[in-house]
């Protein structure tokens, strides 16, 4: 008798501890859920500050009075929206060069301010060139039709067609991902411009269309809400590159980049077309 009621204690002690186990382990992964779920939440609400970002920078950029008008040259705008910090930036891509039509002078200057070294700069614009236009001949300089991408064992030839988007220039022969990054932020497929329109161009393009960006840049200090009085520029082309960064007060962040074209939007109720649309990771700090 009493070796089993020895037993039964064991027992009963061994089942305590397992239901302890269970939930604890229950407690710690009704714990962990609750975590994610906060951090999903947080994310999302991030998310959706910077997508406002986009909606409103629209609707400033549009604004008839030039007080409140935004302007589409790449300066930044913040923003408060529902407790969280937006920080935006526009810029109109006709101040871009555009992939499609610029000429290969124009290029080649482009990867020249870039810091591109000019003999490269040369070669890759006659790689552009020879990517996009529709025959199978070979620029003087730096031109490179199949069989210089077969020679290179790239598995591909040239497109002999348009960009599509700026990032299939990474499959032009020549190109390297250091001098993507460097030339990107410049270039656009969406502006049909052989030279782009010095008003919104970057410090870096004005410098490839053989124009001092000091005074312009000067200029356009003055320009909009800061400097009502001063002459306004133009109202573009309509389809901008739009960077808006939310900050949560928490430290939660959310980048979203993209081109919109403005107008009737192929969504019904919307207010522009997206044409890119580039979503980056929250993070906290």
């Amino acid at each position: 008798m009493k070796r089993a009621r020895g037993v039964a204690l064991l027992l009963v002690m061994w089942l305590t501890m397992l239901l302890a186990a269970v939930v604890g382990a229950f407690a710690l992964n009704a714990q962990m859920e609750k975590l994610q779920g906060r951090t999903l939440s947080r994310g999302i609400v991030a998310a959706q500050a910077a997508r406002a970002g986009v909606e409103y920078a629209l609707t400033r950029l549009a604004d008839d009075d030039p007080r409140r008008q935004w302007l589409p040259d790449g300066r930044g705008y913040d923003w408060n929206f529902g407790g969280a910090r937006v920080r935006i930036a526009v810029v109109d891509e006709s101040g871009k060069v555009d992939l499609n039509s610029a000429d290969v002078e124009m290029l080649s200057r482009l990867f020249i301010a870039a810091g591109v070294d000019r003999a490269q700069a040369a070669d890759l614009a006659g790689a552009i060139a020879d990517w996009r236009d529709p025959d199978d001949l070979v620029q003087p300089q730096g031109g490179a039709e199949d069989p210089a991408y077969a020679s290179a064992g790239l598995s591909w030839g040239a497109k002999d067609a348009p960009f599509d988007t700026v990032a299939e220039l990474e499959q032009v022969i020549g190109m390297t991902p250091a001098i993507y990054a460097s030339v990107a932020p410049y270039l656009t497929v969406y502006s049909g411009q052989m030279v782009p329109d010095a008003q919104f161009a970057d410090a870096t393009v004005l410098q490839a269309m053989g124009i001092d960006p000091a005074p312009i840049l000067e200029q356009r200090k003055g320009r909009g809400p800061a400097g009502a009085n001063a002459p306004a520029l133009g109202g573009g082309s309509g389809t901008y590159s739009i960077d808006s960064r939310a900050r949560l007060p928490d430290g939660r962040q959310s980048v979203l980049r993209v081109v919109v074209r403005a107008g009737i939007g192929n969504i019904p109720g919307s207010a522009y077309t997206a044409l890119r649309w580039e979503e980056g990771a929250s993070t906290t700090r």
